[in-house]
């Protein structure tokens, strides 16, 4: 993985806030390779083309690291925009 220190200062900035950690979790899951358990590394890491084309079209370069600011401010909108569940959920009246 291209600027392994670039991801630990994203994951360092991530554990900073235990409010992230349930999105951060949440995101790993959705961003994992299907069968992630049968190839190495055997870890649920989202595949490397994706995570290249997605620091391309955030940074212009897939060869960059991603900016730690920006992996909470991405954890931030994805917690903000997860739909309420359960009884007593806010319901659209549209």
């Amino acid at each position: 993985m291209p600027h392994a220190r670039g991801w630990w200062r994203a994951t360092l900035a991530v554990a900073a806030r235990p409010p992230l950690w349930a999105t951060a979790l949440r995101q790993a899951r959705r961003l994992a390779r299907h069968g992630w358990w049968r190839r190495p590394p055997f870890l649920p890491v989202a595949d490397p083309a994706y995570l290249a084309f997605r620091l391309e079209t955030q940074y212009g370069r897939a060869d960059t690291r991603p900016d730690p600011g920006d992996v909470v401010a991405y954890l931030r909108w994805c917690r903000a925009s997860r739909a309420p569940r359960g009884p007593g959920a806010a319901r659209n009246p549209r």
